[in-house]
């Protein structure tokens, strides 16, 4: 059974930072393109960061490209996302999410595998 559990979020102070971790686990985490969605309150999910399996490649939207960091370490089947700078539009639940495709994908019907997400708040 595949599993993808995401690490806490919490709230954060506008130009703060944070970390999510994903922690993946009954399938073969190296042979899985990972990414990061997130869904606002009243909005679709969208797409935040993906990287490819080896984790050489990554894609970010352009909304937090400079300021998320995508990584991967595939000897501890986790997934991070790094948040830096953030701001109170970055508030959502993040999702991690698995795929199959040998590149990176950034829409969500190319992905097999979800977690169950986690609350970020960015608020003073």
């Amino acid at each position: 059974q595949v599993q993808l559990a995401e690490s806490e979020g919490g709230l954060v102070q506008p130009g703060g930072s944070l970390g999510l971790s994903c922690a993946a686990s009954g399938l073969t985490f190296s042979s899985y393109a990972m990414g990061w969605f997130r869904q606002a309150p009243g909005k679709g999910r969208e797409f935040v960061a993906a990287i490819g399996r080896s984790g050489i490649s990554t894609t970010y939207a352009d909304s937090v490209k400079g300021r998320f960091t995508i990584s991967r370490d595939n000897a501890k089947n986790t997934v991070y996302l790094q948040m830096n700078s953030v701001k109170p539009e970055d508030t959502a639940v993040y999702y991690c999410a698995a795929s199959r495709n040998i590149g990176i994908v950034e829409v969500t019907t190319e992905y097999s595998y979800w977690g169950q997400g986690t609350q970020v708040t960015v608020s003073s």
